[in-house]
């Protein structure tokens, strides 16, 4: 069992910055690939970014060049600093792990094990 918390959400105002963690405990051999989701309000969740042990990673395509993914292996925690947000931004953030590939040097899930029960970031003036 891996147990995720996330921490860092908040009210933020657009244009603003946020730096998401999430500490992942429990057992740590099952911690590989660690990933930020998140959904809005009346919408689908969706992928927001993902990173592997070694450092493979992967961002949608709305938050490149403002949201950036880093980790701390010996801490087993996962971080997601948010720049430049806007109120399309709002969501709730969900942290997870679980099992991914690589393709074309991009990576991907195949399995998403474990969820934490998110963080609200709200964008708003």
């Amino acid at each position: 069992q891996v147990q995720l918390v996330e921490s860092g959400g908040g009210l933020v105002q657009p244009g603003g910055s946020l730096k998401l963690s999430c500490a992942a405990s429990g057992s740590a051999f099952s911690i590989n690939t660690m990933g930020w989701y998140r959904q809005a309000p009346g919408k689908e969740r969706e992928l927001v970014a993902l990173i592997s042990r070694g450092g493979y990673t992967n961002y949608a395509d709305s938050v490149k060049g403002r949201f950036t993914i880093s980790r701390d292996n010996a801490k087993n925690t996962v971080y997601l600093q948010m720049n430049s947000l806007k109120p399309e931004d709002t969501a709730v953030y969900y942290c997870n792990t679980g099992d991914a590939t690589v393709r074309g040097g991009t990576l991907y899930y195949r399995r998403i094990l474990y969820w934490g029960k998110g963080t609200l970031v709200t964008v708003s003036a």
